[in-house]
């Protein structure tokens, strides 16, 4: 074993005074994109590891834990989801759980930095199985926000179809990604989609980001009728504990809408755990504007 002294570490400094520090065995890739710094380590405690602008992206060993809360909690609330859009998720974790749902006719991948996409699929097989196997995905490498905008004028004149759900697996609210936590965007993802649709947004840590949770769900109750926020477990990330921000048309997303097929391969998703994770402990709740919070507390 080499002396501890010499050895590398991959560190996220995820407050001004909290750390996360993994052990690496070895430095799989290293660059500057147009957008933000990328690396991929394979560490001794959570295997390959993807790291961009320094923080912790995703991990081989709790991946599951984030992509399956994000994913189908959204889908399974959707009665039918048939057509699917994902801004961000450039790893492909998020397409490969959306994948899983038979009625899922086409998830389209909208990524801004081609180059996460193209290292994680060499570095990461274990989210990238579904690309160039599965014909219902499509990946576009273009700005989400313009994206969104311009399709909105699209489906109004009829020339596109709307989503049934939309994904927003965004980095921080930091750079390229900040206009991916603001009403006027939450509000246009809404128009992209049917009438029964959903969208979700993962918003952080109710423990060292409650400022952001705060943003989200104020936002988010401006542009959509139902808003409400979810927990669970992410243990790379700060605190271990995620939030998941998600707007409804009037159905209350707290509930599937569906039953769990046999033979449906999940590690953390179940119909119970769906339920559970609505159920905001009252330190979360008063995050919460006055009716969400009301509804959190059911």
């Amino acid at each position: 074993m080499a002396d501890r002294k010499t050895e590398e570490w991959a560190a996220e400094e995820q407050t001004p005074n909290l750390r996360l520090s993994l052990r690496v065995k070895e430095v799989l890739h290293r660059e500057k994109t147009p957008y933000q710094e990328m690396a991929v380590y394979d560490t001794f405690e959570c295997g390959r590891t993807l790291f961009l602008d320094g923080t912790v992206q995703t991990t081989e060993a709790d991946e599951f834990t984030y992509h399956e809360a994000l994913v189908h909690v959204p889908l399974f609330a959707h009665p039918d989801p048939r057509r699917v859009l994902i801004v961000g998720g450039g790893d492909g974790g998020p397409v490969r759980e959306v994948l899983k749902h038979p009625s899922v006719e086409e998830v389209h991948l909208v990524e801004i930095d081609r180059r996460v996409f193209e290292v994680a699929r060499q570095y990461l097989p274990f989210n990238n199985s579904w690309y160039g196997t599965d014909p219902r995905a499509k990946v576009m490498f273009l700005d989400g926000i313009k994206y969104v905008s311009d399709l909105t004028g699209q489906i109004a004149a009829g020339k596109a179809k709307p989503y049934d759900v939309a994904i927003v697996d965004s980095t921080d609210p930091v750079g390229p990604a900040v206009g991916l936590f603001t009403s006027n965007f939450y509000a246009a993802v809404r128009r992209v989609l049917s009438p029964d649709g959903l969208m979700v947004a993962q918003s952080e840590s109710p423990f060292v980001h409650r400022h952001v949770i705060k943003r989200v769900v104020d936002a988010m109750s401006e542009a959509w009728p139902v808003c409400r926020l979810y927990l669970g477990p992410m243990p790379t990330y700060p605190s271990g504990y995620w939030s998941y921000t998600i707007g409804s048309n009037g159905g209350d997303p707290s509930h599937p809408a569906r039953p769990v097929p046999a033979g449906f391969q999940a590690r953390l998703y179940t119909s119970e755990w769906h339920r559970a994770a609505f159920a905001l402990p009252p330190f979360v709740q008063e995050l919460m504007p006055g009716d969400a919070a009301r509804s959190a507390g059911r």
